[in-house]
């Protein structure tokens, strides 16, 4: 029951109303036993600055944040944690007596997929379709794990090239389009293929990105970060030729299991978070 001693958390955004964090944060709050509520927050980009201003000033205790403000919310912020620095981008707030830190969960999202998946980056050559800001985590999670050779495959290879450019420091990093010769010889050499694109997400799942299954490794992992649907049209495919896969859907929950964390200093329910979601996402889809 809300009362006097609840806290309040949210996520801010425009749009917010598709969000799926309230429902598992709510979810997970319960089972915990604490006293907070977390509700969707519609901010537009004129009003972030008062927003942020505002949430400060009635001591919300922290906040998620999805488009279009990730970045834009920074400057606003008193100190933002490494992953966040890196990736230019912060997805929770936590408000600690005032004072505003920022924090991007998304790259503990990505690892703990791998670790599903039991696939570990450690030397291993990776080919990441895309050069968005999923591709920036993911590429920065993979950095983090020590990984080997990473190329970055798009259209229009001036966005690789531009996003791995803020990664200047590691030379173990190239990008390619899907015409060049690199493209197909990163495919053959792959243990991992990850695609961040939004191709065959909801309701668009009869798109795909182009991969040659014909050149890939027996025991390459071919991971979609996306989660509507569970399985897209390229990890059927890739199941089809008899392809570990490894959908979106792990990435989504523990970046929020761990965004629970940092508001509430407890530990989530992650199971059943990702049952809450499970259930969403089908009868959304349905």
């Amino acid at each position: 029951m809300i009362n006097g001693a609840t806290k309040l958390l949210g996520i801010i955004g425009c749009p917010v109303a598709h969000s799926m964090s309230p429902i598992m944060q709510n979810a997970a709050l319960e089972d915990a036993g604490l006293n907070y509520v977390y509700v969707p927050l519609e901010v537009s980009c004129d009003s972030l600055e008062e927003a942020v201003t505002g949430l400060r000033a009635v001591n919300f205790r922290g906040w998620n944040v999805t488009i279009p403000h990730k970045s834009a919310i920074m400057p606003l912020l008193d100190e933002i944690n490494d992953d966040a620095k890196m990736l230019g981008a912060v997805n929770t707030v936590v408000n600690d007596n005032g004072k505003l830190f920022g924090y991007n969960t998304d790259v503990t999202g990505f690892l703990a997929g791998l670790q599903e998946a039991d696939f570990n980056a450690t030397d291993k050559t990776v080919c990441i379709i895309g050069a968005g800001g999923a591709a920036r985590a993911v590429l920065w999670g993979l950095l983090k794990e020590k990984a080997g050779n990473i190329v970055v495959a798009v259209r229009d290879k001036a966005k690789g090239l531009s996003l791995i450019e803020g990664f200047s420091v590691y030379k173990n990093l190239s990008a390619c389009d899907f015409s060049d010769d690199e493209y197909r010889n990163a495919l053959k050499k792959a243990d991992l293929v990850v695609n961040t694109t939004p191709l065959g997400m909801y309701p668009n799942v009869d798109a795909m990105p182009y991969i040659d299954f014909s050149l890939l490794k027996e025991d390459v992992l071919i991971y979609d970060v996306i989660y509507t649907p569970a399985e897209t049209k390229l990890l059927k495919t890739a199941k089809e030729h008899n392809f570990n896969t490894q959908n979106g859907e792990t990435m989504l929950v523990m970046q929020g299991v761990a965004a629970f964390s940092l508001f509430t200093g407890a530990k989530a329910n992650a199971k059943l978070m990702q049952q809450i979601i499970k259930k969403y996402l089908e009868e959304k889809i349905k």
